[in-house]
């Protein structure tokens, strides 16, 4: 019997050995082949208006999906020849050479590869047009997605999966050759020695945390923040991760020798589902560590691709919010783009002239204007009259109403809005024919012109803008200050106005400088870019939730293997079923549990402090957020009930 037919036979024998394998590598395929299939379907690139951007975001996330595919295989491949090192010492000592023994772990992989590629292939296909059309509705585009298997796409997937194959078998080849015989048959009964902790390190562990939670719910306008940020990160970053590793290695170790020391211990179960732990406490710390950390970064950043989809819709309307904007040049010009506007498919709701004054500023930008470099260097002046009939029209809540000298900011998209109080005004001169002092009243989130556009590059510069009051208007009107105007336009649909904006665009443009700006431009590939972004993070997130769970899931089935004897012995002294699997759960809920506790601390206290604060004006995001880990939860812990459920079978089994 040649070394291919022993190796089919013994798969065909052993299939429900291989099942977890098996479903790994499936898994791997079809999230490979689905996100492969969706960067060459030809439906949804002729529906995006940006397909370069598109292409190089799933580029650049099918590299990182790969990467997670290997780490998961890999992973679940060690776990599976860990389990069969009992069966390759009999291989050895029946006469077979290693590397006989590492040829038929290839033909394994080849089998086990080429039924996971059939099924995953064809159950990526069918979910390509389901995530397809799920990408074209976070879009917002009505385009129908097609059922479709990409040569390219195929081609791709096969390639991964025979470097994969090819390393898995390199991989079980070393881990075969460097183990001794007489290891093979008593690898399994290996057992790691139970672990003595510090209640000093312990304390610190949680003291640890306990700073780094305290400097977060602080939050980013405290002193702490404003005056020391450099020395508070690094104090948060440490606190956290050194924290986190202190209470797995040290803390939990702790507790259990603390629980062991109480006259409680022995009533009940406790003395049963605490005995095995102590032993894993050094084994564990490391993985339990990781998968804290990276539920933190994982739900951290879910909940901001989130948020970001959410606020673009409103955001892009604060940053371009007039529909199309531009710099009067000369009245033929102006003619032209009006009749250029009134002849397409988009209704004007209404146009708008605006008269600025042009100055320069004496005062430091950084007074009035967060991060000026994104500014113009001029600032052009407005009257409160005109600032406020334009907000009318927008029907917003944005008036404004002042005295003398008394001047607002359009500090648009800043983090820190702010409103003096009549004593504590800044002051801000700009150089007119004398120089001109304002008494900074407050500083507006606030967009009156918005970023300048362009239908490729999106956002470029935003004027600097300052509302004044009506008489220091005319005043300086009077003194010969140079004006510009300019053309804004509210028309109906202008989310779909890309094919208009540039048509517009291309007119303005043959005066070099001259400010454009065009809600299109800047919707499509906002709304692109945050739905691919929400997109490909989802994906990352279900399969690194997957690979996180299965580090726990996998240790804790090995557990269940060298603990058999053990369980045995539990039937026959007289415990019943019911009591060994309740006794298996809190087992495992205290291997479980924690990291997914600390992984939502560090994460909620983040989002709530840092991201939700920074968008308080938009509803329902805490809610959603809530969801989304709500849903992390759920997926975690059905890998809980699953562990359970397989380390009960395997306990189980006859000794």
């Amino acid at each position: 019997m040649s070394l291919f037919e022993l190796t089919k036979r013994n798969v065909q024998r052993n299939f429900r050995l291989y099942t977890i394998y098996l479903f790994s590598m499936i898994i791997g395929v079809m999230i490979h082949f689905t996100f492969s299939s969706l960067l060459n379907n030809k439906d949804i690139l002729s529906a995006l208006e940006n397909k370069t951007t598109f292409q190089v975001g799933v580029t650049i996330t099918s590299i990182v999906l790969s990467l997670f595919i290997i780490f998961f295989i890999l992973y679940c491949n060690s776990f599976f020849m860990k389990q069969r090192k009992k069966e390759f010492g009999m291989y050895v000592l029946f006469g077979m050479s290693e590397r006989q023994v590492a040829v038929m772990v290839f033909y394994e992989a080849l089998i086990i590869g080429t039924i996971s590629l059939v099924i995953g292939i064809l159950l990526g296909g069918l979910l390509s047009k389901l995530f397809g059309t799920i990408l074209m509705s976070l879009m917002q585009y009505n385009n129908i997605i097609s059922l479709s298997f990409p040569i390219q796409a195929m081609g791709m997937t096969v390639l991964l999966f025979f470097f994969l194959i090819i390393i898995i078998s390199i991989q079980s080849y070393f881990s075969i050759k460097r183990v001794q015989l007489i290891e093979l048959f008593y690898a399994n009964k290996k057992r790691e020695k139970p672990f003595h902790s510090s209640s000093i390190i312990a304390i610190l562990s949680i003291l640890l945390l306990g700073v780094a939670v305290i400097l977060i719910t602080r939050g980013k306008d405290s002193n702490v923040w404003q005056d020391h940020s450099t020395i508070s990160l690094i104090a948060v970053v440490a606190g956290i991760i050194v924290g986190t590793y202190l209470f797995f290695r040290q803390f939990t170790g702790w507790y259990l020798e603390t629980l062991r020391k109480k006259k409680r211990y022995y009533k009940g179960n406790t003395v049963l589902w605490t005995s095995s732990l102590r032993f894993q406490v050094r084994g564990n710390a490391l993985n339990l560590t990781f998968i804290a950390l990276f539920s933190t970064v994982i739900m951290m950043l879910m909940a901001f691709v989130y948020i970001n989809y959410k606020v673009q819709f409103e955001a892009v309307g604060k940053n371009v919010p007039n529909s199309i904007a531009f710099q009067s040049i000369d009245q033929k010009t102006d003619t032209k783009i009006d009749n250029t506007i009134k002849n397409s498919n988009h209704s004007i709701l209404y146009h708008k002239r605006l008269e600025t004054l042009v100055v320069n500023p004496n005062t430091d930008m950084n007074v009035a204007f967060e991060n000026p470099g994104s500014y113009s260097k001029n600032i052009l002046l407005v009257s409160e009259t005109t600032f406020n009939k334009i907000v009318s029209l927008r029907n917003d809540s944005q008036k404004v109403n002042l005295d003398r000298n008394e001047a607002v900011s359009l500090s648009q998209g800043t983090d820190f809005p702010k409103h003096y109080e009549k004593n504590k005004q800044p002051n801000f001169s700009v150089e007119t024919k004398e120089k001109t002092n304002f008494n900074l009243v407050e500083i507006k989130d606030y967009a009156l012109l918005g970023w300048a556009t362009d239908p490729v590059s999106a956002m470029l510069k935003k004027p600097a803008m300052l509302i004044i009051s009506d008489k220091n208007y005319e005043e300086l009107k009077g003194n010969n200050r140079p004006t510009q105007f300019f053309e804004i336009y509210h028309i109906k649909n202008a989310k779909e106005a890309e094919s208009l904006s540039k048509q517009v665009y291309k007119i303005v443009n043959k005066t070099k400088n001259t400010y454009y700006s065009s809600f299109a431009d800047v919707y499509s590939k906002q709304i692109e870019g945050s739905a691919l972004a929400l997109f490909a993070a989802t994906f990352l997130a279900i399969i690194a939730l997957c690979a996180l769970a299965s580090i726990i899931y996998f240790k804790q089935l090995r557990e269940a293997t060298e603990e058999q004897e053990q369980y045995n012995i539990l039937r026959k002294i007289g415990i019943e079923n019911k009591e060994i699997k309740n006794i298996i759960g809190k087992q495992l809920l205290f291997v479980f549990l924690p990291p997914l506790i600390l992984g939502i601390l560090h994460s909620w206290l983040v989002i709530k402090y840092y991201i939700l604060a920074s968008v308080q004006n938009y509803p329902g995001l805490t809610l959603a957020t809530i969801g989304i880990f709500s849903i992390y939860i759920v997926i975690y812990m059905l890998f809980y009930v699953s562990s359970i459920n397989v380390y009960y079978k395997i306990v189980q089994r006859k000794y």
